[in-house]
């Protein structure tokens, strides 16, 4: 009699513990976006980044151009980061320059200085998902990863190259975004984004990005060496290999101003 007290007594507080247990449990909705908030959080603090950049353009023979750009990065309290991208050879791109601001909420502020043209040209919002110079990466690709921008959903966890990688599924909150959706490989130990997968507005895979021999720097902020963008539709590719990343360099606000586009060295 005792021992069926006692394995009543036991199930019942199993019971419980499960009941209590499944009201505390995340959605995959939470869990998706608890893992995308920690991304952001364990990226927080580097306050401004220079580094030098070579994108090597593949067509879909596998021939190749290539483009050496100098890259500086300013991180913004209470919003997105700002970027300046200038272009140095070859000589048909050479002064180009691309200034991005991005934004927490509602449409970045994007404009590309051609000297070609001589003129600052605005990108609007409807063409964000355009090709960026030639690349596979679109306007929209290189603004920074904001929260509210997406909404989320773990997948599951799943074998990757660092070891256990979360997947999540982000959809775009823009209208004008190029995407239904992004799937994205996070890894459990730094909460590094591995790999992306970009399905267009018709939900077919359109690209991959991998993101390759991760470095630290400061003792805390991983950077990618190498991102490789492979669009499956067009068999096209490009590659972005980075170089010579510096943090805290004194960069401000007026580092980043489009009024001085034009004068950007």
């Amino acid at each position: 009699m005792k021992f069926k007290i006692l394995t009543s007594t036991l199930i019942a507080a199993s019971v419980l513990t499960l009941s209590v247990n499944s009201a505390f449990a995340e959605t995959p909705e939470e869990k998706g976006l608890a893992i995308s908030e920690q991304i952001k959080i364990r990226d927080d603090g580097w306050v401004d980044m220079l580094a030098s950049m070579k994108m090597v353009l593949r067509n879909k023979q596998g021939q190749e151009s290539i483009r050496e750009i100098r890259m500086k990065v300013l991180e913004v309290a209470d919003d997105g980061d700002k970027s300046l991208s200038i272009f140095d050879r070859p000589r048909d791109v050479k002064g180009t320059a691309f200034l991005s601001f991005s934004h927490t909420q509602g449409a970045d502020d994007q404009w590309l200085y051609l000297p070609a043209l001589k003129r600052v040209k605005r990108i609007a919002s409807r063409n964000k998902s355009g090709p960026f110079m030639g690349s596979e990466f679109s306007f929209e690709d290189l603004a920074s990863f904001e929260i509210a921008k997406y909404t989320y959903k773990y997948i599951e966890d799943q074998a990757c190259d660092l070891g256990q990688c979360f997947v999540v599924e982000q959809y775009p909150t823009d209208k004008n975004s190029g995407y239904t959706k992004r799937v994205v490989w996070v890894d459990k130990a730094e909460y590094r984004m591995i790999k992306t997968d970009f399905y267009d507005r018709k939900n077919s895979l359109l690209k991959t990005l991998t993101s390759l021999d991760y470095q630290q720097y400061k003792g805390k902020f991983w950077r990618a060496s190498t991102m490789k963008m492979v669009n499956h539709q067009s068999k096209k590719s490009t590659d972005l290999q980075w170089v010579d990343y510096r943090f805290g360099n004194g960069l401000t606000e007026s580092d980043f101003n489009k009024n001085t586009l034009k004068r950007a060295r």
